[in-house]
Parts: structure tokens; C-alpha cells; sequence
């Protein structure tokens, strides 16, 4: 089964399926029209929240999804942290987050006494305190610098926030340092487990961004449908060389 020859769709969540709290209806109806011939997943660089969170928020709009379906940078960070024999860490996150974290990996300790690295994640719950810590932890050249993703902001109904990438820049200022590592999209290796069970042509990235969807279907080489509910605009296009798979307002006119 699959639809316009796809049978994996890889959905990013931020101007996609939704902004902020309120569902894009056109995408909802698409993914309840055509979850019987097409496997869904859900994408996301926002590691404000752990998966649990996400799933339930995807249920509340009627969108039936369990954990297995949710994708973030969070597996290939864990990955990094175990073959790098990082099991102590200072993590610049939400308190959602840390418990995630520490759900896939028990064996860690968010501690900055003895810290080997710093995790920058999308913190919404940011204090001076956290930004004080972890500048003085980077200022150590034996402390590894990681980051969940590098969006500069988060869409909102109100605008734009700022994210982890501006965090980024923010750290580079005051520091001089940037991650050694970056694990969100466009990476592929956030879409490692399903490029080893699909073709590359049965699947497609559906988002909202140039710069991270579109550029991680490149990179991972699957096809893109740019939905301009989100970040991007049509005119965004004229600069691009490659030009999306199709290109719509949102999923429902897929």
C-alpha cells in the first residue's frame, strides 16, 4: 500500500501538523485519510518536552501515534554519550527533558560536579544560574560541547521564538566555543532507524523548513514536500537549487 508511490512519511511537528497548541486541520485529515495505505512518523528537532508529551499532545488532536512512531535527536545523542563513555553531564534543558533522557539512559548522572560534557537543549525553562554553569563548564577544554539541534527559533502562533541555535550563538559570544556535535535535523542519523527498513524512494520528508527538512531529505536522499503552515514561504524557494518534491499550503492538499 502507499500513496503518490510513498509508503513511509516522515512528518516534522512544528508548522506541520501543528503551531503551538492548535492543529493544522488539513494535516490532521491527512494522516487520518491515509493511515491505512501509509506509515506515518513523527520528526521533531524540539527537545523542550520528553516523548511522552508528544504523544500524548498528537492524541489529544486525534492523531493515534504510540512511541515507536516518534523520532528526535535524543536516540543518536544517547548513542554519541555511550560509545563515547560519557555517563556524567551538565544539561541545559527542561525538567521534562532531563527525565526523558534519563528514562532511555538510567546510567547517567546530570550533575555539573565532575561533568565530561554539556548538553544544550531547547530550554524553556532557562535561568542565569544554568547559563553561569555551563559557560564556566565550556571554558574547559576536556568538557565535550553537544547540542539536540541547531534551529535558530521555534515557531509559535505569535511569532517566532528563539531556539536552540540562537542559544548556540549566544554560548559562541561569551565562550568562544560551538558543539563539537549536533544531533537533530538535517543530520541523518536522526532517520537511522527507518532508512535501514525502507527504500529510499518509498519515503518522504514532509516540513515546514529549508534549512532542516528539506535539507535532511537531501542528505538522507529521500524526497521533500515543503508545507508553507510553518517557517517558509513560496518566494523562499527562488534561491533553493533543488526544488521540493511538491510543494503545498499544508498536508490536506497533498
Amino acid at each position: 500500500m502507499a500513496y503518490l508511490g510513498k509508503s513511509c512519511f516522515v512528518l516534522d511537528l512544528d508548522g506541520t501538523v501543528y503551531l503551538g497548541d492548535r492543529p493544522i486541520q488539513g494535516a490532521v485529515e491527512f494522516i487520518l485519510r491515509h493511515r491505512e495505505e501509509c506509515e506515518f512518523y513523527f520528526l521533531s528537532n524540539n527537545t523542550s518536552k520528553g516523548p511522552a508529551t508528544y504523544i500524548k499532545k498528537l492524541n489529544g488532536m486525534g492523531i493515534p501515534v504510540g512511541p515507536g512512531r516518534l523520532l528526535s535527536p535524543t536516540a543518536p545523542l544517547v548513542e554519541h554519550l555511550r560509545a563515547a563513555g560519557i555517563r556524567m553531564l551538565y544539561l541545559v534543558g527542561n525538567e521534562d527533558y532531563r527525565a526523558a533522557l534519563l528514562e532511555v539512559m538510567p546510567e547517567l548522572r546530570i550533575t555539573a560536579e565532575g561533568a565530561q560534557a554539556v548538553v544544550l537543549a531547547y530550554d524553556t525553562e532557562l535561568t542565569y544560574e544554568k547559563l553561569k554553569t555551563s559557560a564556566l563548564l565550556l571554558q574547559k577544554p576536556d568538557v565535550a560541547y553537544l547540542a539536540t539541534h541547531s534551529d535558530l527559533v521555534c515557531p509559535d502562533p505569535g511569532g517566532p521564538l528563539p531556539d536552540v541555535g540562537s542559544f548556540i550563538a549566544l554560548y559562541e559570544k561569551a565562550v568562544g566555543r560551538l558543539p563539537e556535535h549536533i544531533f537533530g535535523k538535517p543530520s541523518p542519523a536522526v532517520l537511522a532507524p527507518l532508512l535501514s527498513r525502507y527504500r529510499r524512494e518509498e519515503m518522504v520528508m514532509v516540513g515546514d523548513r529549508l534549512g532542516t527538512d528539506k535539507k535532511l531529505a537531501e542528505n538522507a536522499g529521500i524526497a521533500f514536500v515543503l508545507v508553507l503552515s510553518g517557517e517558509a514561504r513560496r518566494e523562499d524557494l527562488a534561491g533553493e537549487r533543488l526544488m521540493p518534491w511538491r510543494t503545498v499550503d499544508d498536508l490536506g492538499e497533498l
